[in-house]
């Protein structure tokens, strides 16, 4: 019987962030998708193995958890570069979409499916069967809507198949996937967990354990503001608000395209333009250096507005609260513009994540704790029994 291996998953609106075993390994992953037929062309098929198994990945999904079942995808960057490239819709539920588990599916085979766990897993036949305990996130709102129980019941009933087509080094392999365990935690209550405690959940920030604290995590589709009191999450009090940077970052893009000419493959493309370290807010139009600066300046300024006014509603209805963390990768590409707009206004007690990697990771490290934690336990619980018996 294949041993069962942590896996942590935050299926984040713009990419897919994974950390796997003793936090050993760690995935990240363009959350865009395109459907595709099973030979998609290669150039140089012979030279397909020395290439980055994660710039072609190719793969058709058999699962009953899927509305369309045996589908073939472009997966990430593979997918960015297709006509029919898809990313989540603004109103779409995380927890309802096909695109969610695609992404989830393949962040495991591609787990799986390394050499590093060829002991691990049982192989037969170019089949590997790979066990996982799962720790992953949906939206405030969806978990308080109920909708976590139907899609972890979608995940741990069934096995999950992952086959490999014209994929670099792994094609032709099939990973079965199934679940010994599986915990679905509320975004803020873990953006929570990992501002507050160690990979042991030892306590770290012993300043903001018994505070009043608001976490507005926002996302591509969504925004969640957590309200935590004597170390729990409000669940009355928190709030989930259809209201991410995909629909402006897609304006960007389109602006772009309109003004410019340039086509860009994904949001991602135009979160780089609008984060990158050096150049920032430039684009290359026909060789030269030029500035969208008035673009994204009028489009997220505005989006910053919205979200300013969803602080500001929560904290009047929290008034006791002492300090709220923005966090996510929409914090991020917002954080200039916040500040900027607090400065002016409420002068609220507000705080960042300078780390930019520790803010867009936040989720996937808060759940590798939580599902960690809860395999430890887990294991030493089944260790008693077997003493005892």
């Amino acid at each position: 019987m294949s041993k069962s291996r942590i896996a942590a998953i935050d299926v984040g609106n713009d990419s897919v962030k994974a950390l796997f075993g003793k936090a050993d390994y760690e995935l990240n992953i363009p959350n865009v998708i395109a459907r595709d037929t099973e030979d998609r062309p290669v150039i140089g098929i012979e030279e397909l193995n020395d290439k980055d198994p994660l710039e072609g990945i190719h793969i058709r999904i058999h699962s009953p958890a899927l509305k369309d079942n045996n589908a073939i995808y472009r997966v990430g960057n593979l997918a960015t570069k297709s006509d029919n490239a898809a990313e989540l819709d603004p109103g779409s539920s995380k927890s309802e979409e096909d695109q969610t588990l695609v992404m989830l599916f393949a962040s495991l085979a591609l787990d799986a499916v390394r050499d590093e766990n060829k002991d691990l897993f049982k192989k037969t036949n170019n089949v590997i069967d790979a066990n996982y305990t799962l720790g992953t996130g949906l939206p405030l709102r969806e978990v308080k809507e109920g909708k976590d129980v139907g899609y972890r019941s979608r995940l741990v009933s069934s096995v999950h198949q992952v086959e490999f087509l014209v994929t670099p080094k792994y094609q032709g392999i099939k990973v079965n996937i199934k679940f010994d365990q599986m915990k679905i935690y509320p975004e803020g209550f873990a953006a929570y967990i990992n501002l507050v405690m160690d990979k042991n959940l030892n306590i770290i920030n012993r300043d903001l354990v018994d505070k009043r604290i608001l976490i507005q995590d926002i996302g591509g589709l969504s925004t969640d503001i957590a309200v935590i009191k004597n170390r729990n999450v409000d669940d009355d009090k928190a709030q989930g608000f259809n209201l991410g940077v995909s629909e402006s970052l897609e304006a960007i893009r389109e602006e772009i395209r309109t003004k410019h000419g340039v086509e860009l493959d994904s949001r991602r493309d135009v979160v780089e333009i609008i984060t990158k370290k050096h150049d920032r807010n430039h684009i290359m139009v026909k060789g030269s250096r030029t500035s969208v600066h008035d673009i994204t300046d009028r489009i997220l300024l505005e989006l910053a507005k919205k979200q300013y006014r969803h602080l500001r509603n929560v904290w009047q209805k929290n008034s006791q609260t002492e300090i709220c963390y923005f966090v996510g990768g929409g914090a991020m590409v917002l954080k200039d513009y916040l500040k900027t707009l607090n400065n002016s206004l409420d002068g609220y007690n507000i705080g960042f994540f300078e780390d930019e990697k520790e803010s867009i990771w936040m989720m996937a490290n808060a759940y590798y704790k939580l599902i960690a934690a809860f395999d430890r336990k887990n294991n030493k619980e089944t260790e008693k029994k077997a003493v005892k018996n």
